[in-house]
Protein backbone atom coordinates (compact mmCIF):
# COMPACT_ATOMS: atom_id res chain seq x y z
CA UNK A 1 0.00 0.00 0.00
CA UNK A 2 1.31 3.42 -0.93
CA UNK A 3 1.75 6.01 1.76
CA UNK A 4 -0.28 9.21 1.47
CA UNK A 5 2.71 11.32 0.47
CA UNK A 6 3.47 8.92 -2.40
CA UNK A 7 0.05 9.47 -4.01
CA UNK A 8 -0.39 12.32 -6.52
CA UNK A 9 -2.37 15.17 -4.97
CA UNK A 10 -5.26 14.78 -7.45
CA UNK A 11 -5.71 11.13 -6.43
CA UNK A 12 -5.74 11.62 -2.68
CA UNK A 13 -8.98 10.83 -0.81
CA UNK A 14 -10.13 14.38 -0.08
CA UNK A 15 -9.43 15.54 -3.61
CA UNK A 16 -11.17 12.49 -5.10
CA UNK A 17 -14.22 13.06 -2.91
CA UNK A 18 -14.45 16.72 -3.92
CA UNK A 19 -14.07 15.89 -7.62
CA UNK A 20 -16.00 12.61 -7.97
CA UNK A 21 -18.11 12.21 -4.84
CA UNK A 22 -17.82 9.76 -1.93
CA UNK A 23 -19.19 6.71 -3.79
CA UNK A 24 -15.94 6.18 -5.72
CA UNK A 25 -13.79 5.99 -2.59
CA UNK A 26 -12.79 2.74 -0.92
CA UNK A 27 -13.59 2.05 2.73
CA UNK A 28 -9.98 2.76 3.66
CA UNK A 29 -10.02 6.07 1.80
CA UNK A 30 -13.27 7.15 3.49
CA UNK A 31 -11.91 6.25 6.92
CA UNK A 32 -8.66 8.09 6.22
CA UNK A 33 -10.67 11.24 5.56
CA UNK A 34 -12.49 10.87 8.87
CA UNK A 35 -9.39 10.30 10.99
CA UNK A 36 -7.36 12.90 9.11
CA UNK A 37 -3.85 11.69 9.81
CA UNK A 38 -1.75 8.85 11.11
CA UNK A 39 0.78 8.75 13.91
CA UNK A 40 4.57 8.70 13.96
CA UNK A 41 5.69 5.50 12.25
CA UNK A 42 2.20 4.64 10.98
CA UNK A 43 0.70 6.32 7.92
CA UNK A 44 -2.96 7.36 7.85
CA UNK A 45 -3.70 4.58 5.32
CA UNK A 46 -2.20 1.98 7.63
CA UNK A 47 -4.31 3.17 10.54
CA UNK A 48 -7.38 3.33 8.30
CA UNK A 49 -6.76 -0.23 7.07
CA UNK A 50 -6.66 -1.56 10.63
CA UNK A 51 -9.87 0.32 11.46
CA UNK A 52 -11.56 -1.06 8.34
CA UNK A 53 -10.70 -4.61 9.36
CA UNK A 54 -12.14 -4.01 12.82
CA UNK A 55 -15.36 -2.56 11.37
CA UNK A 56 -15.83 -5.54 9.06
CA UNK A 57 -15.23 -8.06 11.84
CA UNK A 58 -17.40 -6.28 14.42
CA UNK A 59 -20.11 -4.77 12.20
CA UNK A 60 -22.92 -6.02 14.46
CA UNK A 61 -21.39 -4.13 17.37
CA UNK A 62 -21.09 -0.73 15.70
CA UNK A 63 -23.59 0.88 18.07
CA UNK A 64 -22.18 -0.77 21.16
CA UNK A 65 -19.88 0.85 23.67
CA UNK A 66 -17.46 -2.07 23.27
CA UNK A 67 -16.82 -1.05 19.66
CA UNK A 68 -15.35 2.24 20.85
CA UNK A 69 -13.16 0.37 23.33
CA UNK A 70 -12.03 -2.09 20.65
CA UNK A 71 -11.06 0.75 18.32
CA UNK A 72 -8.92 2.22 21.08
CA UNK A 73 -6.89 -1.00 21.09
CA UNK A 74 -5.69 -0.35 17.52
CA UNK A 75 -2.23 1.20 17.38
CA UNK A 76 -2.60 4.80 16.25
CA UNK A 77 -6.22 5.16 17.34
CA UNK A 78 -6.73 7.39 20.36
CA UNK A 79 -9.93 8.65 21.92
CA UNK A 80 -10.35 11.37 19.27
CA UNK A 81 -10.12 9.03 16.26
CA UNK A 82 -12.28 6.37 17.92
CA UNK A 83 -14.92 8.97 18.73
CA UNK A 84 -14.88 10.28 15.15
CA UNK A 85 -15.46 6.80 13.71
CA UNK A 86 -18.23 5.85 16.14
CA UNK A 87 -19.92 9.25 15.77
CA UNK A 88 -19.81 8.97 11.97
CA UNK A 89 -21.55 5.61 12.02
CA UNK A 90 -24.13 6.81 14.52
CA UNK A 91 -25.01 9.83 12.36
CA UNK A 92 -25.37 7.57 9.32
CA UNK A 93 -27.58 5.19 11.27
CA UNK A 94 -29.83 8.00 12.51
CA UNK A 95 -30.37 9.60 9.11
CA UNK A 96 -30.17 6.69 6.70
CA UNK A 97 -31.55 3.68 8.56
CA UNK A 98 -35.25 4.09 9.23
CA UNK A 99 -36.05 1.00 11.32
CA UNK A 100 -36.34 2.72 14.69
CA UNK A 101 -39.40 4.31 16.25
CA UNK A 102 -38.65 7.99 16.73
CA UNK A 103 -40.63 10.11 19.18
CA UNK A 104 -41.21 13.76 18.34
CA UNK A 105 -44.71 14.32 19.76
CA UNK A 106 -46.77 12.66 22.52
CA UNK A 107 -48.99 11.03 19.90
CA UNK A 108 -45.97 9.04 18.64
CA UNK A 109 -46.09 7.13 21.93
CA UNK A 110 -49.72 6.02 21.70
CA UNK A 111 -49.17 3.04 19.34
CA UNK A 112 -46.59 1.70 21.79
CA UNK A 113 -49.02 1.59 24.72
CA UNK A 114 -52.34 0.91 23.00
CA UNK A 115 -52.65 -2.45 24.75
CA UNK A 116 -53.13 -0.86 28.19
CA UNK A 117 -55.87 1.63 27.24
CA UNK A 118 -58.74 -0.67 28.22
CA UNK A 119 -57.08 -2.47 31.13
CA UNK A 120 -59.11 -2.64 34.34
CA UNK A 121 -56.02 -2.14 36.46
CA UNK A 122 -53.57 0.74 36.34
CA UNK A 123 -50.45 -0.04 34.31
CA UNK A 124 -47.38 2.13 34.64
CA UNK A 125 -45.09 2.04 31.58
CA UNK A 126 -41.63 3.52 31.07
CA UNK A 127 -40.33 4.15 27.54
CA UNK A 128 -36.57 4.68 27.14
CA UNK A 129 -35.19 6.93 24.41
CA UNK A 130 -31.67 7.41 23.09
CA UNK A 131 -30.07 10.73 22.23
CA UNK A 132 -31.82 10.75 18.84
CA UNK A 133 -35.25 10.38 20.43
CA UNK A 134 -35.54 6.76 19.28
CA UNK A 135 -37.21 4.12 21.41
CA UNK A 136 -34.69 1.70 22.90
CA UNK A 137 -36.88 0.23 25.65
CA UNK A 138 -40.58 -0.18 26.39
CA UNK A 139 -41.64 -1.97 29.54
CA UNK A 140 -44.39 -2.22 32.14
CA UNK A 141 -42.96 -1.18 35.49
CA UNK A 142 -45.91 -1.93 37.78
CA UNK A 143 -49.50 -3.12 37.67
CA UNK A 144 -51.66 -1.58 40.37
CA UNK A 145 -55.16 -1.91 41.76
CA UNK A 146 -58.29 -0.48 40.18
CA UNK A 147 -57.21 3.15 40.50
CA UNK A 148 -53.82 3.21 42.19
CA UNK A 149 -50.33 2.08 41.22
CA UNK A 150 -47.31 2.36 43.49
CA UNK A 151 -44.16 3.36 41.61
CA UNK A 152 -40.64 3.67 42.99
CA UNK A 153 -37.77 5.41 41.13
CA UNK A 154 -35.62 2.32 41.62
CA UNK A 155 -38.08 0.21 39.61
CA UNK A 156 -38.43 2.83 36.89
CA UNK A 157 -34.76 3.60 36.29
CA UNK A 158 -33.10 0.21 36.86
CA UNK A 159 -33.62 -0.99 33.29
CA UNK A 160 -33.43 2.51 31.85
CA UNK A 161 -29.83 2.74 33.03
CA UNK A 162 -29.11 -0.62 31.40
CA UNK A 163 -30.60 0.76 28.16
CA UNK A 164 -28.10 3.65 28.38
CA UNK A 165 -31.10 5.87 27.74
CA UNK A 166 -30.77 9.63 27.42
CA UNK A 167 -34.38 10.28 28.43
CA UNK A 168 -37.66 8.60 29.29
CA UNK A 169 -41.37 9.09 28.77
CA UNK A 170 -43.74 7.82 31.45
CA UNK A 171 -47.20 6.51 30.66
CA UNK A 172 -50.02 5.15 32.77
CA UNK A 173 -53.66 4.40 32.15
CA UNK A 174 -56.72 5.51 34.09
CA UNK A 175 -59.27 2.67 34.17
CA UNK A 176 -61.92 5.19 35.26
CA UNK A 177 -61.62 6.95 31.90
CA UNK A 178 -60.67 10.28 33.47
CA UNK A 179 -57.68 12.08 31.99
CA UNK A 180 -57.15 14.41 34.94
CA UNK A 181 -53.96 13.75 36.90
CA UNK A 182 -54.51 12.94 40.56
CA UNK A 183 -52.45 14.29 43.46
CA UNK A 184 -50.67 10.95 43.53
CA UNK A 185 -49.89 11.23 39.80
CA UNK A 186 -48.36 14.65 40.31
CA UNK A 187 -46.36 13.53 43.34
CA UNK A 188 -44.97 10.45 41.56
CA UNK A 189 -44.10 12.52 38.50
CA UNK A 190 -42.16 15.05 40.57
CA UNK A 191 -40.34 12.27 42.39
CA UNK A 192 -39.31 10.63 39.13
CA UNK A 193 -38.29 13.92 37.51
CA UNK A 194 -36.06 14.64 40.52
CA UNK A 195 -34.57 11.14 40.44
CA UNK A 196 -33.94 11.41 36.70
CA UNK A 197 -32.17 14.73 37.19
CA UNK A 198 -29.76 13.12 39.65
CA UNK A 199 -29.10 10.24 37.24
CA UNK A 200 -28.73 12.49 34.21
CA UNK A 201 -31.79 10.95 32.54
CA UNK A 202 -34.45 13.49 31.62
CA UNK A 203 -38.15 12.76 32.05
CA UNK A 204 -39.56 14.27 28.86
CA UNK A 205 -43.24 13.72 29.54
CA UNK A 206 -45.82 11.80 31.52
CA UNK A 207 -48.89 10.68 29.60
CA UNK A 208 -52.19 9.65 31.09
CA UNK A 209 -54.23 7.55 28.67
CA UNK A 210 -57.73 6.12 28.68
CA UNK A 211 -60.45 5.15 26.22
CA UNK A 212 -61.23 8.89 25.98
CA UNK A 213 -57.81 9.86 24.67
CA UNK A 214 -54.66 11.07 26.38
CA UNK A 215 -53.26 13.93 28.44
CA UNK A 216 -49.66 15.09 28.16
CA UNK A 217 -48.39 16.71 31.35
CA UNK A 218 -45.75 18.52 29.32
CA UNK A 219 -48.31 19.98 26.93
CA UNK A 220 -50.47 21.02 29.90
CA UNK A 221 -47.54 22.73 31.57
CA UNK A 222 -47.59 20.31 34.50
CA UNK A 223 -44.09 19.00 33.96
Amino acid sequence: MKRMKEIPSFDRPREKLAEKGPAVLSDVELISIIIGKGVPGKDVFQVATDISKKIKSDFAQLNHLDFYKDLRKIEGVGSAKASQIVAGFELARRYLIKNETKVTTPSDILPLVSDIVNKKQEYFVCISLNGAGEVVGNRVVTVGLLNHSLVHPREVFADVITDRAASVILVHNHPSGSLEPSKEDMAITKQLVDAGYILGIKVLDHLIISRKGYLSMKEKGLL
